[in-house]
């Protein structure tokens, strides 16, 4: 497990927070299609939160894409890095995460995040903060909409459906099982939609949520309750 401190000159103002984000939304690469969904490595990251301890706690999981075998994984704990703010969660979590994802004895691959990346107030949440800093592909997978609206997608497993802000698509809103509440695809960085949608497909044979982000989650909340 790695400790992680607060970067020298981490921003501790809403402002300076989105005025990095200003800085670095327009780095964010829509025009690649990433890598093919089911080959070389894929890898979760997620983190969990103790505010009493003010720690977080992230973990970074990486499975075999065919075979969903985990065949790496890394953990670090550290402060949380900044105050709760609505659209502003990545600078809790960026400091945690990169040091878990740098933890990792092996290339990543594709990053998949337990959140937002364009469906995001600003277009810019976790997954393309993440994607930009780290250069790799990244896409976010969210249990919710955030305030994005969209119709529901069709019973089948594979159906989908525009996530919305106003009249611009800002994701998707995928069915994982049948009958089962969707989840909410987003691009993060160099992966387009479609590209994002066939990869949380591939990582869901079983269950709604991708198997990176359920070994991810079970990580960070084991790191969490050893620290």
């Amino acid at each position: 497990m790695t400790t992680v401190d607060i970067p020298e000159h981490w921003p501790v103002t809403e402002e300076e927070a989105r005025a990095v984000q200003d800085e670095l939304r327009g780095r964010v690469i829509l025009d690649e299609s990433g890598p093919p969904p089911g080959t070389g490595h894929v890898t979760g990251v997620d983190v969990a939160y103790d505010d009493e301890r003010d720690v977080v706690a992230a973990a970074a999981v990486v499975l075999d894409a065919s075979s969903l075998e985990v065949v790496a994984e890394a953990t670090a704990v550290g402060r949380v890095s900044f105050p709760y703010v609505p659209g502003l969660l990545a600078f809790r979590e960026i400091p945690t995460v990169l040091a878990a994802l740098e933890a990792l004895p092996l290339p990543p691959g594709l990053v998949v995040c337990d959140g937002y990346g364009l469906a995001h107030p600003r277009r810019f949440g976790l997954a393309s903060h993440l994607g930009v800093l780290t250069g790799l592909p990244t896409i976010g997978v969210a249990k919710n909409p955030f305030t994005f609206t969209y119709d529901d997608p069709d019973t089948p497993r594979g159906s989908g459906s525009a996530l919305l802000a106003g009249s611009e698509e800002v994701g998707r809103a995928l069915r994982t099982r049948e009958a089962v509440k969707p989840v909410f695809v987003s691009v993060g960085h160099r992966v387009t939609l479609d590209g994002a949608c066939a990869h949380t497909l591939a990582l869901t044979p079983e269950y709604r949520l991708p198997e990176t982000t359920r070994r991810a989650d079970a990580l960070c909340r084991k790191a969490l309750r050893e620290t």
